[in-house]
């Protein structure tokens, strides 16, 4: 039989150690939590008191783990993913189309696609509160960081259910304004001339480009932007030239699409759940909804 009386540790102070450990620092950690640096340090503090050894070196730079720590940090990782798994295991108990849904996606899909499905979902379930956690990270959804995810590839993880939906395409645009400056490209090649827009780092662009022919690198992309929406903002304000999707360049009149004949790149979407959120009828609901309306 367990000996109970050996685990009196509190889950909150197993709980901030293992996310400061995951995090690297205290503040890193706070933030995750929605916690205060200090209460989070006394939880540390009182783990280790608790249990009698020292979990982390604290140098003025960094927190390291002690040895004793790395070697207790696997048990509470299990404990965390045990504690997840009750957590979902939870959440698909729940009846009544009410509650909390985290939806996951890039700014611009939230932007450009989400908000007439989500005015058809709050017409059909009212009470639901739906949380848009928009980020061009993937976001975890074993680790509940969302409920529901919309990416642009695969997943690989265990335990997640996918459904393939739309493949849209995206080809190459520059504003009215910025191909007045710099001239209308008279061949392909042309292109490598040109200042280019890209969205986080521009490595995964120059393949592509360079397969077409355009001897491009990094050079040429003087502006980046972490945030698809301003990423469209800086293509329309004639900071150069980037692919976007044609449904959303054809909303812009200011957009030229620079070469028609030239190949698209193809962006897959898929939707994304946890395999046990899927008895949950809120889980359910949306799902099939986002499901209908992004097919």
């Amino acid at each position: 039989m367990m000996r109970w009386q050996r685990t009196a540790f509190d889950w909150n102070q197993a709980r901030a150690f293992l996310v400061t450990a995951e995090e690297g620092s205290l503040s890193a950690a706070a933030r995750a939590l929605g916690l205060t640096q200090p209460t989070l340090s006394r939880q540390v503090t009182g783990l280790e008191e608790t249990l009698g050894v020292t979990l982390f070196e604290r140098t003025p730079r960094a927190l390291l783990l002690t040895q004793p720590g790395k070697e207790l940090l696997e048990h509470f990782r299990s404990m965390g993913d045990a504690a997840n798994r009750i957590s979902i295991a939870a959440t698909g108990q729940s009846e009544t189309i009410s509650g909390h849904v985290a939806i996951a996606s890039t700014d611009m899909m939230a932007t450009h696609y989400l908000l007439p499905i989500l005015k058809q979902l709050h017409s059909r379930a009212p009470e639901l509160k739906i949380e848009l956690v928009t980020s061009n990270q993937l976001s975890d959804l074993l680790r509940r960081e969302a409920d529901i995810a919309i990416r642009h590839r695969q997943p690989q993880e265990d335990n997640l259910i996918a459904k393939r939906l739309r493949t849209t395409t995206a080809q190459l645009y520059a504003s009215s304004a910025y191909v007045k400056v710099v001239g209308r490209p008279k061949q392909l090649s042309d292109l490598a001339a040109m200042r280019f827009v890209g969205v986080e780092e521009p490595e995964w662009l120059i393949e592509p480009l360079m397969r077409l022919g355009i001897e491009v690198n990094n050079a040429n992309f003087n502006f980046t932007a972490a945030s698809g929406t301003v990423f469209l903002e800086l293509l329309r304000q004639g900071f150069g030239v980037g692919y976007l999707p044609r449904e959303i360049a054809e909303q812009y009149p200011e957009l030229e699409n620079l070469w028609p004949a030239v190949e698209p790149i193809q962006i897959e979407t898929w939707l994304v759940a946890h395999r046990e959120l899927r008895t949950n009828p809120c889980i359910r609901l949306v799902f099939d909804l986002l499901s209908d309306g992004l097919s």
